[in-house]
């Protein structure tokens, strides 16, 4: 497995939307899906390719000048429980650190209401993240928005 950072913003929508639309139970929204597509151009984007074919990747958007968010990270249900996520986060930490951010922050349906986004919490706290605040409404009222953070310093 090979993770590379992308930086044609052509590639990284093609790579977005070809992992994105083989994980329907994660984003299956048709508006948010395409939105997440047209949002990776302008991003820090790391793609794990098995070969040639990429499997997995992750993009970092800036939210303040002190902070960026993991805001997308899809890996092919074939790969999970690899260790991609995972390297891609170590990649895209990195990165923000050497573009000098001193915090990320995620964003996941909060705990306890689906199965697949208690394994995604699960999984940003082995990372390291914090649990920082619920916006019970933020997407709509079945979707609570549990936020997590991290320092880098």
């Amino acid at each position: 497995m090979e993770i590379r950072q992308i930086t044609d913003d052509g590639e990284k929508s093609a790579i977005a939307r070809h992992i994105l639309e083989a994980l329907p139970e994660c984003f299956g929204i048709p508006e948010a899906r395409e939105e997440y597509i047209a949002d990776s151009a302008r991003t820090i984007f790391f793609c794990a390719f098995d070969g040639d074919r990429p499997v997995g990747f992750l993009y970092l958007k800036e939210t303040g000048r002190a902070t960026a968010e993991v805001h997308v990270l899809g890996v092919r249900k074939a790969f999970h429980r690899r260790g991609i996520g995972t390297a891609l986060f170590q990649r895209a930490k990195a990165a923000a650190m050497e573009q000098g951010y001193s915090f990320l922050q995620v964003k996941t349906v909060q705990m306890g209401r689906y199965p697949a986004y208690d394994s995604t919490n699960l999984f940003y706290l082995s990372l390291g993240f914090q649990e920082f605040e619920v916006f019970p409404t933020l997407w709509d009222e079945g979707n609570p928005c549990q936020v997590y953070v991290m320092s880098l310093r």
